[in-house]
């Protein structure tokens, strides 16, 4: 089953026509919203640098589970 996402909203401009592996392999500031000095922090304090670090990243993972877990609380 193909798949497909549009996540132009989500990306700087430069980015909306590449492909996943490309805005993978991308700075974080490729993401709309994120700044290019965001980027420097997040290289600073987690050496992130592309876009595939910041979704792979340990911190951001165990965060993104808490949140999914909360939302199934009773």
């Amino acid at each position: 089953m193909a798949v497909s996402a549009n996540l132009a909203k989500a990306l700087d401009k430069a980015y909306e026509d590449k492909t996943v592996g490309e805005i993978l392999d991308a700075p974080v500031s490729a993401i709309s919203g994120v700044s290019e000095g965001d980027a420097a922090l997040l290289d600073q304090a987690f050496s992130i640098k592309t876009v595939r670090d910041l979704g792979s990243n340990k911190y951001f993972a165990v965060a993104g589970v808490l949140v999914a877990l909360s939302n199934h609380e009773g």
